[in-house]
């Protein structure tokens, strides 16, 4: 099965068969869902609408406009946008929702709908079940000739985007200009090609751009991680440019490359903003469970509070608004900064991080050494269908009860300054083992034990 639908949205491979991959009656029939939910919900029939640079997406995109075109929604189409300027656009546009194609780090033959509130947030899982009622059902009424919706297209979003980035007392432009930065972008052949080069513009950098054409061809396995950075890492050596900048297909998770090579860590990208933000104004901090721990240690360093959230952007929105947190995000490099808005947007996170190196006037190798070293061991263990996960997970629970423990999304375990945290799979028979620790070798073998207790458990051999 290719074809994921979940409280977030609809996923799935181009092509097939309907209901088992994301062909077009899917994605009609998942439009038409979204958007009857987003009239009986704000009364609003207005819905913004932005894509990736992906092969399907214009595809995908007229099927999905058309469709709302005959709710009798009026929409605003971005056409090649990011996800955090779509979430931008939706409140100024007063519309009662937005809509994302993006399938994010996910290869080419992948496209995806996202689905955002009134207030550019995504949806709850209270609303997502509701709109994924609305696709089981099916009941959804169409408009007649003379009240079909109107189609705008607005490119202008992604300077609006930049200008209020801009505009944020705690982004240093002048400062950042005087440094006249010359960075090398990897923007994987989708739209970062556009967003990211406008506001380095801006900020007076020099932008050399890999994989710059908008084919949605991927140059290479678009997520963010280390063994897909190699082209990138050669490149910022040959230019000797103060640093790298990697973004992912939609633009909401950001890693860097030092200048002499090494990878500064896509954990590592929320803790420098943050750092920045708490030297502005100490307060509050949340990132989701799997994070790492750098970020509680500089929280506390500042005298705030860092509190986990459960994995999943809305998860970590939603702390971050009960305690009041001045920055957040995940640590696949996913940077939340409430000033702006409260959804992960590397773009925001590009200018936070250059205003902490134009203001400590440190090499960002050098900035990077200024925060503790810790290592995320990532694994996961394949389970059999007649296993009860919940009762594992139970169990696991028991053999450490001696140990701090939070269950809040799965089980995460504290070992003094180490944790593991096990999470079951929506979608799959798999248990995700994460663990971190001071060394790689000290992570490895804390998931190790953890994995092994879960096989003598499940007498797995």
């Amino acid at each position: 099965m290719t074809l994921i639908k979940s409280i977030s949205g609809i996923r799935g491979t181009i092509g097939g068969k309907k209901g088992d991959n994301l062909t077009p009656i899917d994605i009609v029939e998942c439009a038409a869902a979204f958007g009857t939910w987003t009239i009986r919900n704000s009364g609003i029939r207005k819905i913004v609408v932005g894509r990736d640079g992906r092969i399907s997406g214009q595809m995908v995109s007229s099927l999905v406009i058309n469709t709302l075109q005959a709710l009798g929604i009026e929409v605003i189409d971005l056409g090649l946008s990011t996800t955090p300027t779509v979430e931008i656009a939706v409140p100024l546009e007063q519309a009662g929702g937005g809509i994302i194609l993006t399938a994010s780090h996910n290869p080419a033959h992948w496209n995806a709908l996202k689905f955002l509130n009134s207030k550019g947030e995504f949806i709850s899982a209270k609303d997502g079940e509701m709109v994924l009622q609305l696709i089981d059902e099916g009941n959804i009424e169409f408009v007649g000739v003379n009240n079909l919706g109107v189609c705008h297209k607005d490119d202008s979003y992604i300077h609006k985007h930049v200008e209020q980035i801009l505009a944020l007392e705690s982004v240093f432009s002048e400062k950042i200009k005087q440094k006249k930065y010359k960075i090398v972008l990897d923007a994987i052949n989708s739209t970062g090609a556009i967003a990211v080069p406008a506001l380095l513009d801006q900020l007076g950098c020099t932008t050399i751009v890999l994989n710059g054409e908008i084919t949605g061809n991927f140059a290479h396995n678009p997520e963010p991680l280390p063994e897909h950075l190699s082209q990138i890492r050669e490149k910022v050596l040959a230019e000797k440019a103060d640093l790298g900048i990697v973004v992912d297909p939609d633009v909401d998770r950001l890693a860097f490359v030092c200048e002499d090579g090494t990878l500064f860590g896509e954990e590592y990208t929320l803790v420098a903003a943050a750092d920045h933000i708490l030297s502005l104004r100490p307060g509050n901090t949340v990132s989701n469970m799997s994070s790492t721990r750098a970020l509680r240690d500089i929280t506390e360093k500042s005298g705030g509070i860092y509190q986990p959230a459960a994995v999943g952007e809305v998860n970590v929105v939603t702390k971050m608004k009960e305690i009041n947190a001045v920055i957040g995000g995940e640590g696949n490099g996913g940077v939340i900064y409430p000033a702006l808005h409260y959804g992960r947007d590397a773009l925001v996170g590009i200018a936070l991080v250059l205003s902490r190196l134009a203001q400590s006037g440190l090499t960002i190798s050098q900035l990077r050494k200024t925060y503790p070293d810790y290592f995320i061991s990532k694994n996961k263990i394949e389970l059999t269908k007649d296993i009860n996960v919940d009762q594992l997970l139970n169990d696991i629970q028991q053999s450490y009860k001696n140990n701090p423990i939070n269950t809040e999304d799965g089980v995460k375990i504290e070992f003094d300054n180490n944790w593991v945290h096990l999470r079951k799979s929506n979608t799959e028979p798999i248990i995700r083992i994460y663990a971190e620790s001071e060394t790689a070798e000290k992570a490895d073998a804390l998931a190790g034990n953890v994995m092994n207790e879960i096989k003598r458990i499940c007498n797995i051999h």
